[in-house]
């Protein structure tokens, strides 16, 4: 059945209109935006328009609160305009950068500039340079504390640090937006320690990605979307299922490819029980 349009509102800039349209497609409103009269008229169902018309007076007063950024990325659609697009790589530009703090571009651009610099031919001596410990001592700690998180900033493939960094940007820059930079530090630096102790026990120091500290984030945003909605952060169920699902598939031995299947699962459980941590301690202050 095809539906009857009604006009909602009218904005002058592209970015937002797209933001508002993708968040309301999010929440099962059928909404379109075109270009008309200088600006981007947003156009929604005619029996959804008082629920449409709620939600925009909700988003005028906060454009800038991560959900509506989190249920566009993750809606994964965007209306066409008709005329003024901008170019695709400005685009993804202005959204990668508007997404993410400086804590989540510093980490990214560390991962990248490790990479690239393996890629050009000195991927051992960084590996052993950011290598676990051979062997865990006192000793060791104090000499060279950066080797319990410096597995993390190296990657063995272009899918592996692809999908650890965009994860990241994405995951990373939401928690930083919406909580700070502190609390994204304090993440980066539990779930990395606790994943790379732990796949070390495993399987001793040839290991390395961002991957745990990535799981980490998933079980926090997932738990805090949980748990203290009112935050904002939250991930889609079949997103978590996904993730939850490669964790399986890991422990299967089923992946053509060599998994870090405990620091994935440490990672995720510490994120879980530092997010539980965090709203306990709300509740009691």
């Amino acid at each position: 059945m095809t539906a009857q349009w009604q006009l909602l509102v009218q904005i002058k800039q592209q970015p937002v209109a797209l933001l508002f349209v993708n968040y309301l497609s999010s929440i099962s409103i059928q909404a379109k935006s075109l270009s008309e009269d200088g600006g981007f008229s947003i156009y929604c169902s005619v029996e959804q328009y008082q629920q449409a018309k709620q939600a925009f007076e909700a988003f005028i007063l906060q454009p800038d609160h991560p959900k509506y950024q989190q249920a566009a990325w993750q809606h994964g659609e965007t209306d066409q305009l008709e005329a003024n697009q901008p170019s695709i790589l400005s685009g993804f530009s202005q959204d990668f950068f508007a997404h993410a703090g400086p804590v989540t571009l510093v980490i990214f651009a560390l991962c990248w500039l490790v990479f690239l610099a393996s890629l050009a031919g000195a991927a051992k001596p960084i590996f052993y340079a950011l290598q676990f410990y051979q062997q865990v001592s006192i000793e060791a700690l104090l000499h060279n504390p950066l080797r319990l998180i410096g597995p993390m900033f190296f990657h063995f493939s272009w899918l592996h640090i692809v999908f650890n960094t965009m994860w990241w940007w994405q995951l990373g820059g939401s928690i930083e937006k919406v909580l700070g930079k502190g609390m994204l530090i304090q993440l980066l630096l539990l779930t990395g320690i606790c994943s790379n102790v732990g796949q070390f026990v495993v399987s001793g120091a040839d290991f390395g990605g961002l991957s745990g500290v990535v799981y980490g984030l998933v079980g926090f945003v997932w738990w805090m979307g949980w748990l203290a909605p009112d935050k904002g952060l939250f991930l889609s169920k079949p997103l978590v299922g996904f993730l939850l699902f490669w964790i399986l598939l890991g422990y299967a031995n089923v992946l053509p490819m060599n998994i870090a299947n405990t620091a994935h699962l440490l990672g995720l459980v510490s994120g879980c029980l530092f997010a539980l941590l965090q709203v306990k301690l709300k509740n009691t202050n």
